[in-house]
């Protein structure tokens, strides 16, 4: 099994204060994250003045309920994300962003951002993915709120004219996302499928999504990250604070390690345990040489340095070749 990636995602948890993102930067470093991913936007191209807020974001934030209103505080220049940038380089850590409009799209590839994830709410905007496909940049996909029939349409107009490196995540544009609506065997199919790379971008309360998609194989584990739940803002009650996150890391890591390369054998450690946990052909009473030895004359007990037990019908009805006492190796 490959590494899998892990991607703090910070979306709009830095509400718009440069401080607060560079603190997101550094906890994800510090809970284990391989990457840290934003969101780029101009609330002007992504949002018309009436747009309604998602149900989820009026109880969370409260007061009118404007899309244009909520975001406009949430948004990063394209100089902020450069200077984030800057500072995500300075610790070691991958930093990369979501565009949600054209402009963005190609502010990011001006400024070499490694990869370009599209959200799952631009999967159908064809201009948009057409911009995407010009970069030619590595680009994960969400496909939250998608058929598959749609993720076909848009990996056919991101590859039209040339290949692209591409992973697709599983994704349900729900927060939090209830645990029936997860649908985690979709990565398998996905994969099947479009023969790419999956990952997954949750949205479930708690670590549990994420650890079972990193054992059915997903590439990309994203995670919203907070560095607390009570902040105010839209995504912070459906992230994962830096405690927990550490402890998805620690997890994700150790299954990678617990999932091996299919080949069923003994190791190495269980060696030294092979006579202690198994079994040899003992005598169960007094035997005399040159009895013919009967089922009710042997049993099988620890330790195993003795004849196997699988050798068991050839001992029954063999001429006993020494006395034996009972518990005594045949």
């Amino acid at each position: 099994m490959d590494k899998v990636q892990i991607v703090a995602e910070i979306g709009v948890n830095h509400n718009g204060d440069m401080e607060l993102a560079k603190l997101l930067i550094g906890a994800a470093q510090d809970a284990g994250a391989d990457a840290v991913k934003t969101q780029l936007f101009a609330t002007e191209r992504l949002v018309s003045a009436n747009a309604k807020k998602a149900v989820y974001q009026q109880k969370v934030t409260g007061g009118d309920d404007s899309q244009f209103g909520m975001l406009k505080e949430l948004e990063l220049s394209v100089e902020q994300y450069s200077l984030l940038d800057e500072y995500a380089k300075s610790l070691g850590i991958l930093f990369f962003a979501a565009p949600f409009d054209i402009g963005s799209v190609r502010a990011l590839g001006q400024l070499g951002c490694p990869i370009i994830k599209i959200p799952s709410g631009e999967i159908t905007n064809l201009p948009y993915l057409l911009e995407i496909a010009r970069l030619n940049r590595k680009t994960y996909m969400s496909t939250g709120m998608s058929t598959m029939g749609e993720v076909i349409d848009a990996l056919n107009v991101l590859t039209r004219d040339k290949p692209l490196d591409l992973t697709l995540l599983h994704c349900h544009t729900q927060y939090p996302t209830d645990f029936r609506d997860v649908n985690l065997a979709a990565i398998a199919s996905m994969r099947k499928t479009t023969g790419l790379p999956v990952g997954y971008s949750d949205h479930t309360p708690g670590i549990e999504a994420p650890i079972a998609a990193a054992t059915l194989g997903a590439v990309v584990i994203e995670k919203h990250l907070t560095l607390d739940n009570t902040l105010p803002g839209p995504d912070h009650q459906a992230s994962l604070e830096p405690g927990e996150f550490r402890k998805m890391a620690r997890a994700i890591r150790n299954i990678e390690k617990a999932m091996g390369d299919g080949i069923k054998r003994r190791t190495q450690s269980e060696r030294e345990n092979l006579t202690i946990a198994r079994k040899s052909i003992v005598a169960a009473r007094h035997i005399r040489r040159g009895e013919i030895i009967t089922e009710d004359m042997i049993t099988t007990k620890r330790p195993g340095n003795g004849i196997s037990p699988m050798r068991w019908n050839e001992i029954v009805g063999s001429a006993a070749k020494l006395d034996y006492k009972p518990d005594e190796m045949i």
